[in-house]
């Protein structure tokens, strides 16, 4: 039998590709954790792959990789989707897939599949990885290609003799280092918000609470003053703000196949660190460095999302943003409360307002009146000769 290797998630549409195409092929499943998962899930998920057929299962600890290649640069750009979401789902899914096509390779395996269907984005993102990365792997994709409902996915497997609860939860959610997705029968219409148990951090201290974020040249690298890996670090902010139901909101956004699509998330961590991440940047950046950045930050967030990770003009761009960093290093404090958060300031060496030459609408020492006068009027000279000319 041919070597095949399936992402495998453990769901029911994962469950029906390993238990069908086992029939066929040497089946392997590989999950990718880039956060959220337990040690007790992925062994869960472990038994349940063998339960459905497999020859093998490996589960790929990313967290560390999806932060260094992916979540690192989101945090430079300060990157919210429509100036709201923070790409948690699909920036893990390209490392998922550029994880998953190179454990195919390193196996020797000839096929790959996926559980994606044919309406969303993540077919888009695995297939364009998996083409570029591994050409010669043919791609395998049951639920697209035989346009299954979830029902017939049901009946088949228990039909196999797998007869497991598969009823489906009134929310979906994906969780992961840089946020949670909640998606449900609100998101797919257009006026109803997700009601407050859909969330999964419900919301527990009601006290504020004070948090102080180190950065190092545009990285977290403490909490508190206690020093770890950014991605450490993102956890542990993850779990002091997740208490004060912080970071919740609903994204409106275009798929990549054309249409519109809306889901629910929450993003404690990702929220606060891309906040303070930019105060700090506002204080120690040149308006033109920060100019410049919001667009090319803009288009490294769609161009992400669109699954062009691999496109060379990503690197080119992450090489812009590293370099923009060096001089983003100082603490912010932020104050945690019940449903929000607010900045309180910031502290660096590099700050910008703490100039000798001037005292912002105060005073200034670098410049007389003279100076000043000369100075307005040759900015707005062009703007006087254009009204002389077309009036």
């Amino acid at each position: 039998m041919k070597k095949l290797v399936i992402a495998y998630s453990g769901g029911l549409d994962t469950s029906y590709c390993a238990v069908s195409l086992s029939k066929e092929y040497d089946v392997h499943a590989v999950s990718v954790n880039t956060g959220g998962f337990t040690s007790e899930e992925i062994k869960h998920i472990e038994s349940n792959a063998y339960k459905m057929g497999v020859s093998t299962y490996k589960n790929i600890d990313a967290i560390a990789t999806f932060y260094k290649k992916v979540v690192k640069y989101l945090i430079f750009g300060n990157v919210l989707k429509n100036s709201t979401y923070p790409l948690s789902v699909s920036a893990e899914r390209i490392i998922q897939a550029i994880e998953i096509v190179e454990y195919a390779k390193s196996i020797g395996a000839e096929y790959i599949a996926h559980g994606s269907t044919g309406a969303g984005n993540d077919q888009v993102r695995f297939d364009m990885i998996f083409q570029t990365l591994a050409p010669n792997i043919k791609i395998i994709t049951p639920i697209r290609d035989q346009k299954l409902t979830r029902q017939e996915e049901i009946d088949y497997l228990k039909s196999e003799g797998i007869d497991m609860p598969w009823e489906k939860s009134k929310y979906s959610v994906n969780k992961g280092l840089w946020g949670t997705s909640v998606g449900g029968v609100e998101t797919l219409e257009s006026e109803k918000p997700l009601p407050e148990e859909a969330y999964p951090s419900q919301l527990k201290h009601a006290e504020e609470e004070k948090v102080k974020l180190t950065f190092v040249e545009g990285e977290l690298v403490a909490i508190n003053g206690v020093e770890n890996d950014p991605e450490i670090n993102i956890e542990v902010l993850s779990n002091l703000a997740s208490p004060y139901a912080i970071g919740r909101d609903i994204h409106v956004g275009d798929t990549i196949v054309g249409t519109k699509g809306r889901v629910g998330f929450e993003a404690a961590a990702a929220l606060i660190t891309i906040k303070a991440h930019h105060l700090l940047e506002k204080h120690t950046l040149t308006k033109w460095q920060l100019q410049h950045k919001e667009y090319l930050s803009s288009f490294y967030g769609m161009h992400l999302h669109e699954g062009q990770y691999l496109d060379p003009v990503m690197r080119d761009t992450e090489a812009f943003l590293q370099s923009s960093q060096k001089m983003v290093s100082g603490d912010v404090v932020a104050t945690l409360k019940p449903y929000h958060f607010s900045l309180d300031g910031i502290v660096s060496k590099h700050d910008l307002m703490s100039s000798k030459f001037s005292t912002y609408g105060e005073e200034n020492k670098a410049w007389t009146a003279d100076d000043a006068k000369g100075f307005i009027k040759i900015l707005g000279n062009q703007n006087k000769i254009y009204r002389q000319v077309n009036s």
